[in-house]
């Protein structure tokens, strides 16, 4: 099975290279975060003519996250039980379903924009409540992993140069304390590949050739249980994707399992 999370920032905008690569990828599970839509926007039938069922969870704006399968989806939960307001909502940035023998997440974990913002308070808040949420599947005995846009870079290794990153979220000791924390609930670190260069970023910033400079981030992460880590043939960052016209600015992971 070949299973995948990618941040499309705009399932809409996307929906064209989307489309061709889940087709020349042989994807069979595919978390997206970013969507950007409505539930009435996701593309939901185009998706189906590919061959994939979905499980979405969005209301629009910035955020959305969803679930694509060929090979099932069931026991859908849609958002995140327990998880923490903000603004008065429940923003739509988790979403879990069973996909042919696996369990998976999508997470879009908030951004927390500036440590002494209160959207950072709520980043933190949020993540404690993931770990209380996934600790049953983590503890199960099927393959379970939680794939998504953490907006967290787990080590200074993971950051192009830490210098840059100094007193600036991402990659503060509350962040990554927060993430060890979720790998205490048995789950481990599915590190990717890199295709090219010597670290396996997954986001590169729009502006300042940040792509072509390779000054980029690992803050796309696959956690996964014991059974999904034993279960790992493969895993890379598909960096050919962040390429040419219209790409989003997020490479998709990909992990091949032997389930």
């Amino acid at each position: 099975m070949r299973i995948a999370t990618w941040n499309v920032n705009s399932i809409t905008a996307r929906l064209p290279r989307l489309l061709a690569w889940l087709e020349s990828s042989g994807t069979d599970v595919l978390c997206i975060q970013e969507t950007k839509c409505t539930l009435e926007q996701f593309p939901a039938e185009a998706l189906r003519e590919a061959g994939y069922e979905s499980a979405v969870n969005a209301t629009g704006r910035w955020n959305g996250v969803a679930v694509i399968s060929r090979v099932g989806l069931t026991d859908v939960v849609t958002g995140l039980p327990g998880g923490p307001e903000y603004d008065g909502v429940q923003e739509p940035r988790a979403v879990s379903a069973t996909c042919g023998g696996a369990r998976v997440w999508s997470v879009y974990v908030p951004n927390g924009r500036e440590v002494a913002h209160e959207h950072y308070a709520y980043k933190l808040r949020w993540l404690e409540a993931l770990r209380e949420a996934v600790a049953a599947d983590a503890a199960g005995t099927l393959p379970f992993a939680v794939l998504g846009d953490y907006n967290i870079a787990p080590t200074d290794e993971d950051v192009w140069d830490p210098a840059v990153f100094e007193g600036a979220t991402h990659v503060t000791p509350a962040e990554r304390e927060a993430l060890a924390a979720l790998r205490g609930t048995g789950l481990s670190d599915v590190v990717p590949r890199p295709l090219k260069y010597d670290r396996p970023y997954s986001y590169w910033d729009y502006r300042q050739l940040a792509f072509p400079k390779n000054r980029g981030m690992r803050i796309d992460l696959v956690y996964g249980n014991a059974h999904f880590a034993a279960a790992v043939k493969d895993s890379y960052v598909d960096r050919e994707e962040r390429k040419g016209k219209g790409a989003s600015d997020h490479a998709p992971v990909v992990v091949d399992l032997d389930v």
